[in-house]
């Protein structure tokens, strides 16, 4: 383990804070020589209302995920995701995963596992390092 894995991790729990979903907060930091390149937490799109869940307290269809938003955020920037370590609060599922993958991310942290594993078990099959923190 790096010595700043825990730092990170702590530091995707704050990101996570901004948040509007009820169900589950969920804060994403890439990371790269050690330096944050990009950040995310789950919502809605840009434009949207800070709603992320429906009058019956179901997620929206159209909710991104921390580790979406922090890679089409790193994209806009001008930055390359190509080698660095993603650091999420939680495991990432096999959408994500597949971005991750395509992303030329090398390396994800993660600190609690989602109920389906397909996500991570997608990643582990591309070669990129998972490693689950507490």
């Amino acid at each position: 383990m790096e010595k700043f894995d825990q730092s990170y991790l702590r530091m995707a729990a704050v990101w996570a804070q901004n948040s509007y979903c009820k169900r589950r907060q969920v804060g994403a930091l890439l990371v790269k020589d050690r330096m944050i390149i990009s950040d995310g937490y789950n919502g809605t799109p840009s434009g949207f209302e800070n709603v992320c869940e429906d009058e019956n307290g179901v997620t929206k269809p159209y909710v991104l995920h921390a580790e979406a938003n922090a890679i089409t955020k790193v994209a806009q920037s001008g930055n390359s995701s190509s080698g660095a370590t993603l650091y999420v609060t939680a495991s990432p599922c096999v959408e994500c995963a597949k971005l991750i993958i395509q992303a030329g991310i090398k390396r994800v942290v993660y600190r609690d596992e989602y109920r389906l594993t397909d996500g991570v078990d997608l990643l582990r099959k591309a070669g990129i390092i998972v490693e689950q923190v507490d």
